[in-house]
């Protein structure tokens, strides 16, 4: 559906509630006039863009569209226990010492 909506325009209460419904949005009756403002601005700027020439730009890389490598899970030590305790602050030799959360 493709319809613009001028800056002077207005959004029905039944639109409104319709959008509101469809949204999930919930607002008090105040916030009604500034509610409406916000949809009608929202519909303009789709309107521009859905206006945009965009003949021969190819599509942005999207990543359902492509297959995703994959490795095998496989357990394997890259380090060993002595060289990830050097760079620990504390530790036994076999833990990592960290303070007492009660």
């Amino acid at each position: 559906m493709s319809r613009t909506v001028s800056p002077g325009s207005s959004i029905s209460e039944t639109q409104l509630t319709e959008i509101a419904n469809l949204t999930r949005v919930g607002f008090a009756p105040a916030e009604r006039a500034d509610l409406a403002r916000q949809f009608i601005s929202i519909l303009n700027y789709v309107e521009i863009l859905n206006n945009i020439d965009t003949t021969g730009i190819e599509p942005l890389y999207s990543p359902s569209e492509h297959a995703s490598p994959v490795r095998p899970d496989e357990a394997a030590a890259t380090l060993s226990r002595e060289a990830l305790f050097e760079n620990a602050p504390e530790s036994d030799g076999a833990f990592f010492i960290v303070p007492k959360i009660v």
